[in-house]
């Protein structure tokens, strides 16, 4: 995911400031994706495949998509932006060694080979976005006070360039989210993914651009007119109302 990259590229700051318990947190989950990782790896060498529902990697997944204690944390500040960049980091990592299993470095992309890891682990990429996405709308106030606080000076063309790939990037997540509901997963994840960029949209609404903004809005359009489900229906056209709303 190109968020995190292009949020480093904004960031020139020290040790993060320790705000309740989200450093902890953001440690917690990226030694827990590192477990994960270390387990994917000997169930690959082993040629089984992975059991996502057998202790411990139920609880490892749950520290590193810990959407509870994310959203129990105080409004974050800029100096909080590296340790929830940190966490970012461990579900990004995560999910992709989920989705890409049984693949080796290097290998051209098998598209059988995802398809049939995702179906395996829908209940748990989902946790995955939908973390992601309510992630990202914590971060980017902090970032927004970040880009403040900054002189003229310090409004280098680089940190200027990362601001617009990390505004493309959280528009391609909001969009993955919609194209992956738009492919008929499990209600109950439909309505996961759905809640979390309603609950979200407002930030998104001032946040991407306006053409990103247009293109997505065409996206939930042609969505509600296949679903069927009211409570995705609803989060689709509460999203939708805050993004047009912005326009």
């Amino acid at each position: 995911m190109l968020l995190f990259r292009s949020l480093e590229v904004l960031l020139a700051l020290g040790s993060p400031a320790f705000c309740q318990d989200g450093p902890r947190d953001a440690a917690s989950a990226k030694e827990s994706a590192q477990a994960l990782a270390a387990y994917l790896d000997t169930v690959f060498k082993s040629g089984g495949r992975p059991d996502y529902r057998k202790p411990p990697v139920p609880d490892l997944l749950h520290r590193v998509f810990n959407t509870e204690e994310l959203m129990a944390l105080p409004p974050p500040n800029p100096s909080d932006l590296p340790w929830l960049l940190d966490w970012g980091a461990a579900a990004n990592r995560t999910n992709v060694l989920m989705i890409f299993f049984g693949m080796t470095p290097g290998q051209d992309l098998d598209q059988a080979v995802v398809l049939r890891n995702q179906k395996e682990c829908e209940d748990q990429c989902a946790a995955s976005l939908n973390f992601m996405i309510r992630l990202t709308a914590v971060e980017v106030p902090a970032l927004n006070q970040f880009m403040a606080q900054l002189t003229p000076e310090q409004r280098t063309p680089v940190r200027e360039a990362g601001l617009q790939k990390a505004r493309h990037s959280a528009t391609e997540m909001i969009e993955g989210a919609i194209i992956w509901v738009s492919q008929g997963i499990k209600p109950v994840n439909a309505r996961l993914l759905t809640a979390a960029l309603r609950d979200t949209g407002d930030v998104w609404a001032a946040y991407i651009t306006s053409d990103d903004r247009t293109r997505v809005l065409s996206m939930l359009i042609a969505l509600q007119k296949t679903v069927t489900d009211d409570e995705v229906q609803k989060n689709l056209a509460a999203l939708a109302g805050a993004l047009d709303t912005a326009k």
